[in-house]
Protein backbone atom coordinates (compact mmCIF):
# COMPACT_ATOMS: atom_id res chain seq x y z
CA UNK A 1 0.00 0.00 0.00
CA UNK A 2 1.34 3.43 -0.91
CA UNK A 3 1.86 6.01 1.80
CA UNK A 4 2.40 9.18 -0.21
CA UNK A 5 0.26 12.28 0.23
CA UNK A 6 -0.99 12.30 -3.37
CA UNK A 7 -3.40 9.44 -2.61
CA UNK A 8 -5.91 11.61 -0.77
CA UNK A 9 -4.54 15.10 -0.28
CA UNK A 10 -8.03 16.52 0.32
CA UNK A 11 -8.69 14.30 3.32
CA UNK A 12 -9.10 16.23 6.58
CA UNK A 13 -6.42 15.32 9.15
CA UNK A 14 -9.00 14.62 11.88
CA UNK A 15 -10.91 11.94 9.98
CA UNK A 16 -14.03 10.88 11.89
CA UNK A 17 -14.58 7.09 11.94
CA UNK A 18 -18.39 7.29 11.86
CA UNK A 19 -18.36 9.53 8.79
CA UNK A 20 -15.66 7.40 7.15
CA UNK A 21 -17.71 4.25 7.77
CA UNK A 22 -20.93 5.80 6.47
CA UNK A 23 -19.20 7.13 3.36
CA UNK A 24 -17.48 3.89 2.34
CA UNK A 25 -19.33 0.84 3.73
CA UNK A 26 -21.74 0.50 0.81
CA UNK A 27 -19.17 0.89 -1.97
CA UNK A 28 -16.82 -1.63 -0.37
CA UNK A 29 -19.71 -4.04 0.13
CA UNK A 30 -20.64 -3.77 -3.55
CA UNK A 31 -17.05 -4.51 -4.56
CA UNK A 32 -16.79 -7.56 -2.30
CA UNK A 33 -20.24 -8.75 -3.39
CA UNK A 34 -19.18 -8.57 -7.02
CA UNK A 35 -16.06 -10.59 -6.16
CA UNK A 36 -17.66 -13.24 -3.92
CA UNK A 37 -21.22 -13.43 -5.26
CA UNK A 38 -22.47 -13.58 -1.66
CA UNK A 39 -24.06 -10.36 -0.35
CA UNK A 40 -24.35 -11.34 3.36
CA UNK A 41 -20.80 -12.68 3.28
CA UNK A 42 -19.55 -9.49 1.64
CA UNK A 43 -21.29 -7.39 4.29
CA UNK A 44 -19.67 -9.50 7.03
CA UNK A 45 -16.20 -9.15 5.45
CA UNK A 46 -16.49 -5.38 5.11
CA UNK A 47 -17.90 -5.08 8.64
CA UNK A 48 -14.95 -7.08 9.99
CA UNK A 49 -12.49 -4.88 8.08
CA UNK A 50 -14.09 -1.75 9.57
CA UNK A 51 -14.01 -3.32 13.06
CA UNK A 52 -10.29 -3.93 12.65
CA UNK A 53 -9.85 -0.34 11.48
CA UNK A 54 -11.79 0.96 14.50
CA UNK A 55 -9.58 -1.04 16.88
CA UNK A 56 -6.53 0.85 15.55
CA UNK A 57 -8.30 3.96 14.27
CA UNK A 58 -5.63 6.51 15.26
CA UNK A 59 -3.02 4.63 13.25
CA UNK A 60 -5.33 3.93 10.29
CA UNK A 61 -6.65 7.50 10.18
CA UNK A 62 -3.06 8.77 10.06
CA UNK A 63 -2.38 6.76 6.88
CA UNK A 64 -2.44 8.59 3.58
CA UNK A 65 -5.08 6.15 2.30
CA UNK A 66 -7.24 4.75 5.13
CA UNK A 67 -9.82 3.51 2.61
CA UNK A 68 -7.11 1.55 0.83
CA UNK A 69 -6.16 -0.04 4.15
CA UNK A 70 -9.75 -1.08 4.89
CA UNK A 71 -10.25 -2.33 1.32
CA UNK A 72 -7.04 -4.37 1.51
CA UNK A 73 -8.11 -5.93 4.83
CA UNK A 74 -11.55 -6.78 3.40
CA UNK A 75 -10.03 -8.38 0.27
CA UNK A 76 -7.54 -10.34 2.39
CA UNK A 77 -10.37 -11.55 4.60
CA UNK A 78 -12.29 -12.65 1.50
CA UNK A 79 -9.35 -14.61 0.16
CA UNK A 80 -8.65 -16.19 3.56
CA UNK A 81 -12.28 -17.16 4.00
CA UNK A 82 -12.36 -18.70 0.54
CA UNK A 83 -9.24 -20.74 1.26
CA UNK A 84 -10.59 -22.01 4.59
CA UNK A 85 -14.14 -22.74 3.51
CA UNK A 86 -14.09 -23.41 -0.23
CA UNK A 87 -16.52 -26.33 -0.11
CA UNK A 88 -18.86 -24.70 2.41
CA UNK A 89 -18.96 -21.46 0.42
CA UNK A 90 -19.94 -23.31 -2.75
CA UNK A 91 -22.73 -25.09 -0.91
CA UNK A 92 -24.05 -21.89 0.68
CA UNK A 93 -23.87 -19.98 -2.60
CA UNK A 94 -25.95 -22.63 -4.37
CA UNK A 95 -28.50 -23.11 -1.59
CA UNK A 96 -29.01 -19.76 0.10
CA UNK A 97 -32.44 -18.18 0.12
CA UNK A 98 -32.73 -14.56 -0.87
CA UNK A 99 -35.42 -12.12 0.21
CA UNK A 100 -34.58 -9.57 -2.46
CA UNK A 101 -36.22 -9.04 -5.82
CA UNK A 102 -34.72 -11.07 -8.60
CA UNK A 103 -32.00 -9.26 -10.55
CA UNK A 104 -32.62 -8.28 -14.14
CA UNK A 105 -31.29 -10.34 -17.04
CA UNK A 106 -28.35 -7.98 -17.67
CA UNK A 107 -27.21 -8.22 -14.07
CA UNK A 108 -27.53 -12.00 -14.12
CA UNK A 109 -25.53 -12.17 -17.35
CA UNK A 110 -22.81 -9.91 -15.95
CA UNK A 111 -22.59 -11.81 -12.66
CA UNK A 112 -22.43 -15.10 -14.56
CA UNK A 113 -19.75 -13.75 -16.88
CA UNK A 114 -17.72 -12.38 -13.95
CA UNK A 115 -17.93 -15.76 -12.22
CA UNK A 116 -16.25 -17.42 -15.22
CA UNK A 117 -13.15 -15.20 -14.98
CA UNK A 118 -10.06 -16.34 -13.10
CA UNK A 119 -10.01 -14.81 -9.61
CA UNK A 120 -7.24 -12.28 -10.32
CA UNK A 121 -8.84 -11.11 -13.59
CA UNK A 122 -12.20 -10.76 -11.82
CA UNK A 123 -10.56 -8.84 -8.98
CA UNK A 124 -8.83 -6.27 -11.18
CA UNK A 125 -11.93 -5.78 -13.36
CA UNK A 126 -14.02 -5.12 -10.25
CA UNK A 127 -11.45 -2.79 -8.70
CA UNK A 128 -11.04 -0.87 -11.96
CA UNK A 129 -14.70 -0.54 -12.94
CA UNK A 130 -16.62 -0.70 -9.65
CA UNK A 131 -14.07 0.91 -7.33
CA UNK A 132 -12.82 3.35 -10.00
CA UNK A 133 -9.21 2.57 -9.14
CA UNK A 134 -6.36 3.33 -11.49
CA UNK A 135 -4.07 0.65 -12.83
CA UNK A 136 -1.31 1.97 -10.57
CA UNK A 137 -3.50 1.76 -7.46
CA UNK A 138 -4.59 -1.77 -8.31
CA UNK A 139 -0.99 -2.81 -8.92
CA UNK A 140 0.00 -1.40 -5.52
CA UNK A 141 -2.90 -3.11 -3.77
CA UNK A 142 -2.50 -6.50 -5.44
CA UNK A 143 1.31 -6.37 -5.31
CA UNK A 144 2.04 -6.93 -9.00
CA UNK A 145 3.56 -4.74 -11.75
CA UNK A 146 1.28 -2.34 -13.63
CA UNK A 147 1.85 -4.31 -16.83
CA UNK A 148 0.43 -7.41 -15.17
CA UNK A 149 -2.69 -5.48 -14.11
CA UNK A 150 -3.08 -4.16 -17.66
CA UNK A 151 -2.76 -7.68 -19.05
CA UNK A 152 -5.30 -9.03 -16.56
CA UNK A 153 -7.70 -6.19 -17.36
CA UNK A 154 -7.32 -6.84 -21.09
CA UNK A 155 -7.90 -10.58 -20.69
CA UNK A 156 -10.79 -10.01 -18.30
CA UNK A 157 -12.52 -7.55 -20.63
CA UNK A 158 -11.99 -9.84 -23.63
CA UNK A 159 -13.39 -12.84 -21.75
CA UNK A 160 -16.37 -10.80 -20.49
CA UNK A 161 -17.10 -9.51 -23.99
CA UNK A 162 -16.98 -13.02 -25.43
CA UNK A 163 -19.11 -14.46 -22.65
CA UNK A 164 -21.72 -11.66 -22.87
CA UNK A 165 -21.78 -11.99 -26.67
CA UNK A 166 -22.56 -15.70 -26.24
CA UNK A 167 -25.44 -14.77 -23.94
CA UNK A 168 -26.80 -12.32 -26.55
CA UNK A 169 -26.61 -15.02 -29.23
CA UNK A 170 -28.51 -17.45 -26.99
CA UNK A 171 -31.44 -15.04 -26.61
Amino acid sequence: MRHDREVDAGRPPDLDFDGFYAAHFQSLTIQLYAYTGDLPGAQDLVQEAFCRALARWKRVAALDDPLGWVRRVAWNLAVSQWRRARTAALFLRKHRMEDVPAPGPDRVALAGALATLPAQHRRVVILHYLADQSVRDIADQVGVPEGTVKAWLHRGRAALAARLAEKEDDR
